[in-house]
């Protein structure tokens, strides 16, 4: 296997750019052991991983 110098090959690739929404987080976890096992305190941004796409 042939070691590659990846920074030689990074102006080859364009800036990328993403958009982002305005998250308004209006509620928290009370519980936060619970939060911690999820992954968030925050309620709204608990969506859980399905293979396929998020469910609430």
């Amino acid at each position: 296997m042939q070691d590659y110098n990846f920074n030689e090959y990074l102006d080859r690739f364009p800036v990328a750019m993403a958009y982002v929404p305005w998250q308004n987080l209006t509620q928290i976890y009370e519980d936060l052991d619970k939060a911690y096992c999820i992954g968030t305190i925050f309620p709204e941004l608990a969506k859980p991983f399905t293979g396929r796409r998020c469910v609430k």
